[in-house]
């Protein structure tokens, strides 16, 4: 993404001078035709989500400004997006579940309607030419937990804390967006809550301010984001800010946790940049300006990478939790920076973080990744459903599933053995600065990692990501 340039609109029409009007039409000179205005499509092209997304438009930046009722759960809110378009657009849509109250576009009042839940389609008063820049402002309500997208309620909150973070969709509960991983943008994130609470986002905090019983915090996102990574957590908390090793760091404990389960999470998240540290030597430099992370008291079942700052659920004592700090701070590289280009290629974050953890206790006291490797092969029975999942490829519905994790880290170890600790080590490198702040697909890196080794690979990847049975325990496929 780059930065947004001044708006600017024109409309597609013929234009005929007088001078051609005085010398007639040109002998054998066919008529010009201007080509109409189209809509964007409903849905950027992913088969997994057919809705998520939308075409014809880039947004290149959010400036989000939300106010919420902690007590009530209601949502009010204004979101300029920033966006350049791809084609002449008639009209476009934005993925929002909250109700729209008021839309313009470059300052003009535009039509709007909920085509359905999910879809805001918004129409200009005039068409908007491509290659232009445009503002859009959409006004909002609503009360986020009580709204529901393909069978999900991704809304985590109480009367006391507020937790908007999920995977694959959160945006639309809380700002209008482009919601794909396609669609990278920069952030501003300003959220609005009675006093005596904090806000905590993504990237830097810009300011925090409390005026009339209502706290308003300012945080900025400097570097390209897909929406699912935007977040924001607020509540009663305990916030830490400091420095590392020159990294700025922000974490942030709920007060609703015992006072032993606040010290153990504010003594766990500020190993997260020792954690950067080691990942940096392994993957390539940092990607980002900060870190940190923020645990919620909140249930959620589950730890996200949100960009700059993962968000917990309490995750107690031990190696556990430091293994989860570690997996979700990897994919600050493998997830956040480079994010996948279609659903279907999660295997590169969640495969790609389950092989740093096991790395990491490799080389912190624990067994060697290729017996964790090894164990993990012999474990899974061949004819065991662990096999059956085409992890390259595993479905909506699986996305999440253990394969993906388990399976995917243990073909990054085997590719290892199968190239040498060498090259593999070129191979990720590369992968990380090469698609810094973009997409990816699986095919792209499979293509890298034989580039790198000199070796055919297919064999090898397909045993791995595509294959619904048990690799054979071979010296080709990484196991011999």
């Amino acid at each position: 993404m780059v930065r947004p340039a001044r708006p600017h609109l024109a409309v597609v029409a013929a234009v005929v001078t007088a001078a051609a009007l005085a010398a007639g039409p040109s002998a054998g000179a066919a008529p010009a035709t201007a080509k109409a205005p189209t809509a964007g499509s409903r849905g950027i092209g992913d088969p997994y989500y057919p809705q998520d997304g939308n075409g014809g438009y880039d947004v290149r930046h959010y400036a989000i400004h939300d106010s919420y009722r902690l007590r009530s759960g209601r949502l009010t809110g204004r979101t300029r997006v920033d966006a350049r378009a791809k084609q002449d657009l008639s009209r476009f849509d934005l993925d929002l579940l909250l109700r729209p109250t008021r839309v313009t576009v470059d300052g003009v009042p535009a039509r709007f309607s909920k085509s359905d839940r999910h879809e805001l389609v918004v129409t200009p008063r005039r068409p908007v030419r491509k290659g232009t820049d445009f503002h859009v402002r959409v006004r909002y309500t609503g009360v986020p937990k009580k709204l529901k997208y393909l069978g999900t309620h991704s809304w985590i909150s109480s009367r006391h804390e507020v937790l908007a973070t999920n995977e694959p969709e959160i945006a639309p509960w809380w700002f209008p967006s482009n919601d794909h991983p396609r669609d990278k943008a920069r952030y501003d994130i300003t959220v609005r809550v009675p006093g005596g609470n904090q806000v905590v986002s993504n990237g830097d905090r810009v300011s925090s301010s409390t005026a009339h019983g209502w706290t308003t915090a300012h945080w900025r996102m400097r570097r390209p984001m897909t929406t699912y990574l935007a977040f924001f957590a607020a509540g009663r908390f305990r916030v830490q800010s400091g420095r590392d090793h020159g990294l700025p760091y922000t974490i942030a404990v709920s007060k609703r946790l015992t006072k032993a389960e606040q010290r153990s999470s504010l003594h766990l998240l500020r190993r997260s940049p020792a954690a950067v540290r080691w990942l940096s030597r392994q993957f390539g430099p940092y990607p980002f300006a900060s870190t940190g992370g923020v645990v919620s008291a909140l249930y959620s079942g589950f730890a996200l990478e949100n960009q700059t700052r993962p968000t917990y659920p309490y995750l107690g004592y031990g190696k556990y939790a430091f293994d989860t700090v570690v997996h979700e701070l990897a994919h600050q590289w493998f997830g956040d920076s480079v994010s996948v280009g279609r659903w279907r290629d999660i295997w590169l974050n969640e495969g790609f973080a389950t092989y740093a953890q096991v790395q990491y206790d490799a080389t912190h006291g624990g067994h060697p990744a290729d017996r964790w490797l090894r164990g993990k092969y012999r474990h899974h029975h061949p004819s065991s459903r662990f096999w059956k999942l085409r992890i390259a490829d595993p479905g909506a519905k699986k996305l999440f599933h253990l394969p993906v994790y388990d399976r995917g880290g243990m073909a990054l170890v085997a590719l290892r053995n199968r190239i040498g600790a060498h090259h593999f080590s070129t191979v990720m490198h590369r992968w990380a600065r090469q698609h810094a702040y973009g997409n990816a697909t699986v095919p792209q890196f499979e293509a890298l990692a034989a580039t790198v080794s000199h070796q055919r690979l297919h064999g090898f990847f397909h045993a791995w990501l595509q294959a619904p049975t048990r690799p054979a325990n071979t010296r080709a496929n990484g196991l011999g």
